[in-house]
């Protein structure tokens, strides 16, 4: 009897995982699962202005979302669906991995970084933005470089490389600072707003659309040494051949026609809602490389 019930517990529990969204997701390709249920998940970000954020609109906006949704015309036309749902879900610097290993999020269209150390755990596009890593501080703080954040206060967002990247700088070896971490991108600029943080260490690029939305953009500035280059792209599961196909052929195919430079101009160079704030960032040299020669090999 106790060898019948221990086989029925085990039965159980493998019928639990195989319906997991986990082993779904490693088992049935997006495609597939699109076609079946007529319907995507995009993930986005609350606050990542310019890119992926909240505006007026119940759907999220920005630059990367326009790209996905590029990606869900190609996926109708691949499937011959008349339509596809698009199911938005939020996430932030912590989750967005483990919701796009687990199936909740088919695409994430946020400011994900496309690192090697996470192609171990999910796949990206070829890159769509690369930018720099710096600093926020006020712009009366005297802080000028990374061994001006002596004694400081330094915050970045939680589930960013941001502070391993101060560290690791030459400058940074040896410092003595507070570290503190926001919950999100905004929460972050708001300890330094407050006060509460001498410093914010983020993509540069990221940091100019908060500057931009700020009461009193003046107040701030973007300084200190770049702490890297750092390559920005979709993220979506590994392992899925089919999918990667159709993102890469529609993010390079944008991309050798100018519309990711239209597209760049609209978010970053012009007034966006839902305030028209103009974040004003012109298209680097770094950028511009990963447009003529598209890569998604991470840093």
């Amino acid at each position: 009897m106790r060898r019948i019930r221990a086989a029925f517990t085990s039965l159980a529990i493998a019928a639990a995982v195989l319906c997991s969204p986990a082993v779904q997701a490693q088992t049935v390709g997006t495609l597939q699962k699109i076609k079946e249920s007529g319907a995507i998940t995009l993930g986005h970000r609350d606050a990542s202005f310019g890119f992926s954020y909240k505006s007026a609109q119940p759907e999220a906006v920005g630059y990367s979302i326009d790209i996905c949704m590029k990606i869900v015309d190609a996926i109708k036309a691949e499937l011959k669906l008349p339509a596809v749902e698009i199911k938005y879900q939020l996430v932030t610097s912590q989750n967005r991995i483990p919701l796009t290993m687990n199936g909740t999020v088919d695409l994430e269209c946020g400011s994900t970084t496309n690192l090697v150390e996470r192609q171990k755990q999910v796949a990206f596009s070829p890159d769509i933005f690369r930018y720099n890593v710096r600093l926020l501080v006020k712009a009366n703080a005297g802080i000028n470089s990374i061994s001006d954040l002596q004694g400081k206060s330094v915050v970045a967002t939680a589930g960013t490389t941001s502070l391993r990247l101060l560290r690791d700088a030459d400058r940074g070896k040896n410092l003595e600072i507070k570290q503190l971490s926001g919950k999100d991108h905004a929460d972050s600029f708001l300890l330094v707003d407050s006060g509460r943080a001498d410093a914010f260490v983020l993509d540069d690029i990221l940091l100019a659309g908060l500057v931009a939305t700020a009461r009193n953009p003046q107040d701030f500035k973007i300084t200190g040494e770049p702490l890297r280059t750092e390559n920005q792209s979709l993220m979506f599961r590994k392992d899925d051949p089919a999918f990667k196909a159709l993102v890469d052929r529609v993010v390079t195919g944008m991309m050798k026609s100018g519309e990711m430079d239209k597209l760049y101009q609209k978010w970053f160079m012009s007034p966006i809602p839902p305030r028209g704030v103009n974040i004003h960032y012109p298209l680097n040299a770094e950028t511009r490389e990963a447009f003529t020669n598209p890569s998604d090999k991470g840093i």
